[in-house]
């Protein structure tokens, strides 16, 4: 996508997904204006101290205040709504905050985005949300269910928003990644369950895929990228090599494999090079359907278990060291 003079905001900007976001745009594109929005000033000015550069603006703030947001959106043609609370004990502990920041976050960004005139709007989910088992994954249920039909409401405006889908990311800070590195040191890494697997994407691939939805969305798509899966004995082989293995029980809230594309949702998918596109239930806001691509066949569904393509221990590594 051509992002040559536009005005892009992030929220959550200086997350593990919005800072490589930022930083990826400023290194191929020529924006207008790139907006970090965001609560944590130190890492806004540590961010601002690593890439000098003039395009770069800084706004202090959180997706709960509406006002702020509707400020931060002046003259904005783009947003990408990175900003969430995704530690899964802890959204399960303080279930009135997750809701707070990833479901009425979510509407606060949808209104000021409709108020303020901003072109496409894209909110990041995850593989939580399909038959979410935890809090943080219902949360992210809601959150995909707004944006989609946010375009009743913006799609008469000019605004357009569509969701991306993906699972665990290699490199952010809530992935298992470290703690199999801090264990690693010890020697002794705790697994949940041995047969337990999981979609992988790393920083680069999911702001590449982000950026390309951002081209082709049409208003009321949740995106869903082709991923690789990786057994987490794998992916322990990978990390910590010749260390002891513990088995510690599968957590309160977890799953043994996630889905991308659950099978009742596969009736309104089809498959594209290299993505999924699930379409809206109900589009009554002139949504113009897929004419290319291919619908999905029945009974078909996007798993970690049963995906046809798994990472070997020596491609996670590689991936994790890369």
């Amino acid at each position: 996508m051509d992002l040559t003079d536009a005005s892009l905001l992030v929220t959550g900007g200086t997350g593990s997904f919005g800072s490589r976001f930022v930083q990826a745009v400023l290194a191929g594109h020529r924006p207008r204006r790139l907006i970090v929005f965001s609560r944590d000033e130190l890492k806004q000015s540590e961010l601002a101290a690593r890439l000098q550069h003039p395009a770069l603006r800084f706004f202090l703030g959180d997706v709960r205040d509406r006002e702020r947001l509707v400020r931060a959106m002046h003259d904005v043609d783009i947003v990408v709504h990175a900003a969430a609370l995704k530690q899964i004990p802890a959204c399960e502990y303080n279930p009135f905050e997750a809701i707070q920041t990833n479901v009425m976050g979510g509407k606060n960004v949808i209104d000021a985005a409709i108020d303020c005139g901003v072109g496409r709007v894209i909110a990041l989910s995850s593989d939580k949300a399909v038959n979410p088992l935890n809090l943080y994954g219902a949360t992210k249920l809601c959150a995909e269910k707004l944006f989609v039909q946010g375009n009743s409401y913006g799609f008469p405006r000019g605004t357009r928003f569509s969701c991306v889908r993906y699972g665990n990311v290699i490199g952010s800070r809530g992935s298992v990644i470290p703690l199999f590195k801090e264990q690693r040191a010890r020697g002794l890494v705790t697994v949940t369950d041995p047969k337990m697997t999981r979609f992988w994407i790393t920083l680069d691939q999911g702001v590449a895929f982000v950026l390309r939805c951002l081209d082709v969305m049409r208003g009321g798509e949740i995106f869903v990228p082709k991923l690789p899966s990786t057994h987490i004995m794998d992916l322990v082989e990978a990390v910590a090599p010749a260390c002891r293995t513990e088995f510690v029980g599968i957590r309160p809230g977890e799953k043994l494999h996630e889905v991308l594309i659950s099978e009742d949702e596969a009736r309104q998918s089809l498959e594209l090079d290299g993505m999924y596109v699930i379409e809206p239930v109900l589009p009554r806001w002139g949504y113009e359907p897929w004419k290319d691509g291919t619908r999905l066949p029945a009974g078909f569904s996007y798993a970690s278990d049963t995906n046809d393509h798994f990472l070997s221990p020596a491609e996670m590594r590689s991936l994790v060291d890369g």
